[in-house]
């Protein structure tokens, strides 16, 4: 199981460790780098700024959002920043829900999610490829655009640039299972959200897509980690997370993180999170997020505490871990254990 290190996106303003952070996991011998975006700061930015301050470990977005770009777009982003790394980049896509599509960046939200993943995903291939003119009669996605708006005069075109690796690896960010299903069939890599190794029966309806994996298929979640003596200390940013996820990233009608946190047995602790937190009762949200969920996706505690649960990460299908790691410390004894 290899190791990575997960940045996710600035709140306020940058985080003065973020470049510290991943010169040590290149160091501790960390095999990638990952950011995110939401509302605020974009993934490929600081992940360029990264590249330019480390040589070996792979740069990856965890995840950058389908509605922020044109997939074309997303395409430039990612061949440009391969070719200044020299060959570093992984891209990580998310379709993101309702509220952030429809409420940020002022789209609608597809009838058809799978579709628009697809469609995107094709054409993401197609420009790293660089085979022929781009070219999708899509629903989502139409190259060139054909809509009844348009001026008819658009023409297929393939990027002037090429790229340095047309298998540059695409992963996605899916929750549900049809979703995963299809991130199987179309993608190099699934992004969890939250994944549970003592809980195998959240799985279950998963279990056919990931029993026959193709090779090299990445399965890389993102799981806090943290050596401290405080378990239920160590526990609270995890809480803080989930109650904001749960909570507040979706519309109490369509919440997929909290449909997620149901379908691994805790729907009624969802519903209480999302109510609570709807309600202006944020603290209270978060402290209604379970103990033990926020335990079972995470590696909090002493050190021995975190090596025996590091074996159940072993176990499964995960090939990356994302480690979500607030300090140097706590970098480096994951690496240790896990060496």
């Amino acid at each position: 199981m290899r190791l990575g290190l997960a940045l996710g996106y600035w709140g306020r303003g940058p985080s003065a460790d973020h470049v510290p952070l991943a010169q040590e996991a290149e160091r501790l011998g960390y095999e990638s780098v990952w950011t995110a975006e939401s509302w605020g700061s974009d993934a490929f930015t600081p992940l360029t700024w990264i590249a330019a301050q480390t040589s070996r470990i792979k740069l990856g977005t965890a995840v950058a959002q389908m509605a922020a770009r044109s997939p074309t777009t997303t395409a430039m982003h990612a061949l440009t920043l391969d070719h200044l790394s020299g060959g570093r980049m992984m891209l990580g896509l998310g379709l993101s829900g309702p509220q952030v599509v429809e409420g940020w960046y002022g789209r609608p939200f597809p009838k058809s999610p799978l579709t628009a993943t697809r469609e995107y995903v094709d054409v993401v291939r197609q420009v790293l490829r660089r085979e022929a003119p781009v070219e999708l009669d899509g629903r989502f996605h139409s190259h060139p655009y054909r809509g009844a708006d348009g001026t008819g005069l658009g023409k297929p075109l393939k990027p002037i640039t090429h790229p340095l690796r047309s298998d540059l690896p695409v992963l996605l960010g899916a929750e549900g299972p049809k979703n995963v299903a299809q991130t199987t069939r179309i993608a190099d890599g699934w992004l969890p959200l939250y994944w549970s190794p003592t809980r195998p029966e959240a799985y279950e309806a998963y279990e056919a897509s990931l029993s026959d994996l193709p090779e090299g298929f990445l399965v890389a979640p993102m799981v806090r980690v943290q050596v401290c003596d405080d378990v239920a200390e160590g526990l609270l940013p995890v809480k803080t997370m989930l109650g904001f996820y749960i909570g507040g990233m979706g519309h109490a009608s369509r919440n997929f993180h909290a449909d997620l946190m149901a379908r691994m047995g805790y729907e009624e602790e969802a519903r209480r999170i999302q109510d609570l937190f709807l309600h202006g009762r944020r603290q209270e949200a978060v402290l209604a997020v379970p103990d033990a969920f926020a335990d079972e996706i995470s590696l909090v505690g002493p050190r021995e505490r975190i090596a025996e649960r590091l074996e159940l990460w072993r176990k499964g299908p995960v090939t990356d871990l994302l480690a979500l790691s607030p300090d140097r410390h706590s970098l480096q004894v994951l690496a240790e254990l896990n060496s």
